[in-house]
């Protein structure tokens, strides 16, 4: 039965996707006498962790119960008070933990502390599923740098867009709507400047009740029109310009005016020193970056190793065309043997596309 109370703590957790970063993803379930007799989940960055929302939403008396969690209860004193001493307090029983925390001021120690006042833990159940949940958190928190997911949408030879430049839709309604849901679950998302003279996209989450990403140009040598919508739409969202050193001072100088942030990193081959870039977005809060390209960002990304995950949504058509673009070009490997290479991944239909996820070796 453990299994089964906790994949209704993994269904609550995921509730919070959007809401809770750089916070992680936490659901809860009290179950006595074999009766759910409360449920929660982390809802909000600042606001009371599952454990508490749960306890608050218990129809009868927790004492003796079993609380399973997605995510070890905190030991700390953070933005709220310490989950363990919660569950000491309310005499539960038993607490049945998807997966430790990897922060260092838990690490165990919610455990520890949990079993030092009598109560029975149990740990590592579903935790393959409770780990991929917070797989941003996990990375965040013990790298200080986001997680970056990779997403294109491709026909079923490889093109991103026909000869003409015309991209707009290869990938079917549904899978548009599950990219706009990504949007809304990651912290910011990230194009080279190349995708903005082109399209002059707004970058914003149009699903309903969600929340905008930071958005981040990557623009090395500061082409970006002074009238794109990233530009001139911040009531909508945040928009971070990464650009050089070599880039015109009158030109940050006026995107500063207008209220935009400038992150100037040292050159890496005339470019954007990417890892640079992450560390200084880390620090700035930006646990999870959804990478859109183009092209030649892309190549660079995985060149330099930011790249976490990939998602590709590949659409029933062919669009050929030697001149047509791709999703990843920049100068290219040499080598198959210096191809970078994808595990664990997952292919499942999205609509009419193929949804297919995989991981960057590192």
């Amino acid at each position: 039965m453990d299994d089964l109370y906790m994949r209704m703590a993994l269904e609550l957790a995921r509730k919070g996707k959007g809401w809770t970063t750089p916070n992680p993803l936490v659901g809860a379930v009290i179950v006595k006498g074999g009766r759910v007799i409360g449920q929660g989940y982390h809802q909000k960055y600042g606001q009371p962790h599952a454990e508490v929302n749960a306890i608050a939403s218990a129809k009868e008396d927790v004492t003796g119960a079993t609380l399973y969690v997605t995510l070890e209860p905190c030991s700390h004193f953070g933005k709220t008070p310490p989950c363990s001493d919660l569950l000491i307090d309310k005499n539960i029983k038993r607490v049945v933990v998807g997966t430790l925390d990897p922060n260092p001021l838990v690490a165990g120690k919610g455990i520890e502390r949990l079993r030092s006042n009598g109560i029975e833990v149990v740990t590592g159940v579903l935790e393959e599923e409770s780990q991929k949940l917070n797989e941003i958190f996990i990375k965040y928190i013990v790298t200080k740098e986001p997680f970056v997911v990779m997403k294109n949408a491709m026909s079923l030879d490889g093109k991103i867009a026909t000869v003409t430049g015309e991209s707009q839709w290869i990938s079917g309604e549904s899978s548009r709507k599950q990219v706009h849901s990504l949007r809304h679950e990651l912290a910011g998302i990230m194009v080279g400047i190349e995708t903005i003279i082109k399209d002059d996209p707004q970058l914003t989450s149009r699903t309903l009740n969600s929340r905008n990403p930071i958005r981040i140009v990557v623009d090395s040598q500061l082409r970006i029109p002074i009238d794109s919508k990233v530009l001139t739409q911040q009531d909508k969202a945040k928009t971070i310009v990464a650009t050089t050193k070599s880039a015109n001072k009158e030109k940050v100088d006026t995107l500063k005016q207008m209220g935009i942030e400038v992150i100037v990193t040292k050159e890496k081959l005339g470019r954007v020193d990417l890892q640079e870039l992450m560390k200084v977005l880390g620090a700035k809060g930006i646990d999870s970056i959804l990478l859109e390209g183009g092209a030649t960002l892309n190549f660079s990304a995985l060149e330099e190793g930011i790249v976490d995950k990939i998602q590709s949504y590949i659409a029933p058509k062919i669009i050929g065309g030697k001149e047509a673009k791709t999703a990843v070009e920049g100068a290219g490997i040499q080598s198959l043997k210096s191809a970078f290479q994808i595990d664990r991944m997952t292919s499942v239909m999205v609509g009419e596309d193929l949804f297919v996820e995989g991981y960057i070796v590192k």
